[in-house]
């Protein structure tokens, strides 16, 4: 599965964006889909993922800020960011994997999966919160 991360840009801290994941090559549906966010000189956070039921799991200090969907027509998941303040400011990435699939076709193991959990990103877009 190829991910085309989208929609990043700059706002006003007390703003909003959505973000987009394009996929392609599979259905995002057969993948437990991750958010993480990166600034710079430090490692990746986890913020949260989608499993195929369109259960999401949230990190603590996601929880009422951030929304993650799926739209399956255009195969494209999204991460919906209110109340942005300044700490928000990195590059968002959206990850795939379906290593923990299991035969009912669940794949997130009911937690926010982890950086090294993943085998597919995309290159990341950019959000800077003034």
């Amino acid at each position: 599965v190829q991910l085309v991360e989208s929609g990043g840009g700059s706002v006003q801290a007390g703003g909003s964006l959505r973000l987009s994941c394009a996929a392609s090559g599979s259905s995002t549906s057969r993948y437990c889909m991750g958010w993480f966010r990166q600034v710079t000189g430090k490692g990746r956070e986890a913020i949260a993922s989608l499993d195929s039921d369109e259960e999401t799991y949230y990190v603590d200090s996601a929880k009422g800020r951030f929304t993650v969907s799926r739209d399956t027509s255009k195969n494209t998941v999204y991460l919906e960011m209110n109340s942005l303040k300044s700490d928000d400011t990195a590059t968002y990435f959206c990850a795939a994997d379906n290593t923990y699939c299991s035969s009912s076709g669940y794949c997130c193991l009911g937690r926010p999966m982890l950086e090294r959990d993943f085998h597919y990103w995309g290159q990341g877009t950019q959000v800077t919160v003034s």
